[in-house]
């Protein structure tokens, strides 16, 4: 299979690599429940994410590397607060009431909703564009997703699973409404949406009772929330800054395949039909998403915008002096008409008849 690098790369393996890192961290969480509360624990993930990202945020200036990115500019805020409070806060707490409430099947089932939703907004309110191939392949990726959370006992219709259904919503709306930060430095996003979401968590924890663990244990866990949580949705922000919400959101999907895998590498969980038929599933989805050449005569709109790039065909503007690569500074684009592969990345957000 030939892969035209001018599009696909590097967004698809960001997002790959997002579904790994993330899909990696329900079997390595199994293995730190013996002795850290399931919810205490989502809190030191999350903030483990958070504190691991300040170090990264900081560290960057100490070897030359702070103006690579965008940083977070005013009119970012009202973006940033949503982005935070949808799903730093609404989703981590909708989540954790609603499995309180329901049973683990129905709650691991009703997860997958998150990647329905973020395809579902990104097509009907965002206008992403959609073709048959590629909605063929998103209903194979989050049909095995489902089926791998299948464990035949169905979904409880009750609160719990309402609650549940509300927290994917909210994520749903989160990764939408962080496209709208993709131009911007993602581990500034990634390091307060941690920092949010973590003590949040960690409070409402310590609140209702739960044992403080052992220091090894709160490493680990923090160690674990850094690369699962944290390096996965500065990832997640990167990818969706080339390939658009619907497409990450349908990659990222893979992410319980992964931990599937996982589970029967280093778990020794057993290798069931049910994990063989979802991998299929999946990996034709993959193939579809994969294989996907949109491309046709488009217009570019003269506009101007703040991220990192290099000097390529869309951007060809001039500098005072030398310049490094890459680099990042407001500039701006000259109206352009003409065709190639591509996808809703930050220049291609055009419309579709």
């Amino acid at each position: 299979m030939s892969i035209d690098r001018t599009h696909q790369f590097p967004g698809i393996p960001l997002a790959l690599g997002s579904a790994l890192l993330f899909g990696a961290s329900p079997p390595l969480s199994k293995l730190l429940m013996d002795s850290i509360d399931p919810w205490l624990l989502a809190g030191i993930l999350y903030l483990g994410a958070g504190v691991g990202l300040v170090l990264v945020h900081f560290g960057r200036r100490w070897i030359g590397l702070e103006g690579v990115e965008a940083p977070i500019r005013l009119s970012d805020l009202p973006w940033l607060l949503a982005v935070v409070v949808f799903g730093g806060l609404l989703g981590p707490l909708l989540l954790m009431f609603g499995l309180s409430l329901t049973t683990a099947a129905s709650g691991s089932l009703l997860l997958n909703l998150e990647g329905l939703a973020t395809m579902a907004i990104a097509w009907i309110v965002f206008r992403e564009n959609v073709d048959r191939r590629l909605l063929l392949g998103a209903i194979a990726i989050l049909t095995g997703a489902a089926l791998l959370s299948w464990n035949g006992q169905g979904i409880a219709v009750d609160k719990g699973s309402l609650l549940v259904a509300l927290a994917c919503l909210a994520w749903g709306i989160d990764n939408n409404l962080t496209r709208k930060l993709s131009s911007s430095d993602p581990v500034q996003i990634a390091m307060i949406k941690g920092l949010a979401a973590g003590a949040t968590n960690l409070i409402l924890a310590l609140a209702i009772g739960a044992p403080v663990p052992s220091p090894a244990a709160i490493g680990a866990g923090a160690i674990l929330g850094f690369f699962g949580v944290g390096i996965s949705l500065v990832l997640f922000m990167l990818a969706l800054r080339h390939l658009g919400t619907a497409r990450t959101g349908a990659y990222f999907s893979l992410a319980p395949f992964i931990g599937a895998m996982l589970s029967i590498i280093f778990l020794r969980e057993p290798l069931t039909f049910q994990i063989g038929f979802a991998s299929l599933l999946m990996g034709t989805g993959l193939w579809l998403h994969l294989t996907e050449r949109h491309e046709h005569l488009h217009v570019h709109e003269a506009f101007e915008h703040e991220h990192a790039h290099v000097h390529d065909v869309h951007h060809q503007h001039y500098h005072d002096g030398p310049a490094t690569e890459p680099h990042s500074h407001r500039h701006r684009h000259a109206p352009l008409t003409h065709s190639h592969p591509h996808y809703p990345d930050l220049h291609h957000r055009h419309t579709h008849d």
